[in-house]
């Protein structure tokens, strides 16, 4: 382990804890917009999505040397890119339904 990434990790939690501590430090998250709350549900998943390609897709070989890899593990990214689009999907629709006053 390097040492010099311990600092990076506690600045990266000092930047992201505040933003998981918001439901329980903000009394009335829950009256937020629908939109909002779905957004706000959609960001973990995102954020994982988005580490799992760049761990699938740069592999580093015993040299350091980096490069683009292609295997299996592209299905499990795919999965979690279609899972956030599909409850993105749902959210739109459902907020153009309300704007169209079907539901």
């Amino acid at each position: 382990m390097n040492v010099g990434l311990v600092g990076l990790a506690v600045l990266m939690g000092a930047v992201t804890y505040p933003w998981r501590a918001v439901p329980l430090l903000a009394p009335g998250i829950e009256r937020l917009p629908p939109l909002v709350l779905a957004y706000l549900r959609l960001v973990g998943p995102a954020v994982l999505a988005a580490l799992a390609a760049t761990n699938t897709l740069i592999a580093t070989d015993a040299n350091g040397k980096a490069s683009f890899h292609v295997g299996i593990e592209w299905l499990t990214v795919g999965l979690c890119i279609a899972i956030v689009a599909w409850r993105l999907v749902a959210v739109v629709v459902a907020a153009v339904a309300r704007q169209a006053g079907l539901a």
